[in-house]
């Protein structure tokens, strides 16, 4: 049987795999360094599995230019600037090699392997250190005219709130992990102004400790400001969510990340919003699940764009 090879470049950890349309039969990890020993370690992970595979499939974290196979400069890869990833996996394997950024793969993943299998029309939500979105319209994945389609973290929500993707009160802002910590340190110094000292922030010095994973743990707990944290990101999840299922119609929208953990604090104060805000025929159709695939959803979306984009 013919496979396909997977390439997930990340930040710290590279990992290349072997697989086909039922999932992952082999895995290679290692290490990212700079990107002349890194590619040098991907194509011998590439050679032990090419004997097997007729394509490639890369995922990486943006920005690049996929339709030319272009990596160009992400903020967690030091010196990877303008590498045609690309042809030179094509090149050295003599099969074709495609390049997607890491939420349009992980959109991939979860049409092809996880809770969006079987649909047509699905929306992909990362919801984790950022918010974005990867976009699968009649089957297939769309990246608009440059690439930069689903850019949903840089949408306006409110004129004030935290600040995320160089925007105060953007969806990322309210809806990431950076913005639920953000919300966390706001409402835990407005509580100590106050004179209350909260169980898990005693002071202002310890603001700066405070994560969306520490507020989590406590509002499962039952803390009251913690709940309140959640109970503002799920509203505007709510929000950004109902701007998606108005303007697209989706049939599913799937959720990453703090989604798949945290879904029982944010849930319920989402679903008051979208009754609010989204129409109601379209939001009848749309089911709203947690990501399925969890921590690999890297492998399995640069095995998904082996199949080509």
């Amino acid at each position: 049987m013919i496979m396909k090879i997977g390439v997930d470049i990340g930040g710290t950890k590279c990992a290349v795999v072997l697989g086909d349309h039922n999932g992952i039969a082999k895995k290679i990890r290692f290490e990212t360094k700079g990107p002349e020993e890194t590619i040098a370690n991907i194509k011998y992970a590439v050679a032990s599995l090419a004997d097997h595979a007729d394509a490639i499939g890369i995922s990486c974290g943006g920005p690049l230019d996929a339709k030319k196979g272009l990596i160009l400069s992400p903020p967690n890869l030091l010196g990877w600037d303008r590498i045609p990833i690309t042809a030179i996996l094509s090149e050295a394997f003599g099969m074709p090699a495609y390049l997607c950024n890491d939420a349009d793969a992980c959109a991939l993943a979860e049409y092809r392997y996880g809770s969006g299998k079987g649909t047509e029309n699905m929306i992909f939500l990362t919801f984790g250190t950022g918010m974005g979105a990867g976009l699968i319209l009649n089957g297939k994945l769309y990246t608009g005219t440059n690439g930069m389609a689903g850019e949903i973290g840089h949408i306006r929500l409110e004129n004030y709130g935290p600040v995320g993707y160089g925007k105060r009160g953007s969806f990322e802002s309210f809806c990431s992990g950076g913005g639920i910590a953000q919300i966390g340190r706001m409402l835990a110094l407005e509580q100590l102004q106050q004179g209350n000292a909260l169980s898990w922030c005693q002071n202002a010095g310890e603001l700066d400790r405070i994560t969306a994973k520490l507020l989590a743990e406590h509002a499962f707990e039952g803390d009251k400001t913690a709940l309140e944290v959640y109970r503002i990101c799920g509203e505007m999840l709510g929000r950004g969510i109902s701007v998606l299922i108005d303007i697209l119609n989706p049939e599913m929208i799937v959720i990453g990340s703090i989604y798949s953990r945290s879904g029982a604090l944010l849930e319920k104060h989402m679903e008051e919003v979208l009754k609010k805000e989204a129409l109601p025929a379209s939001r009848a159709q749309c089911r709203i699940a947690p990501a399925m695939l969890g921590e690999q959803i890297g492998d399995y979306g640069a095995l998904a764009v082996a199949y080509g984009i």
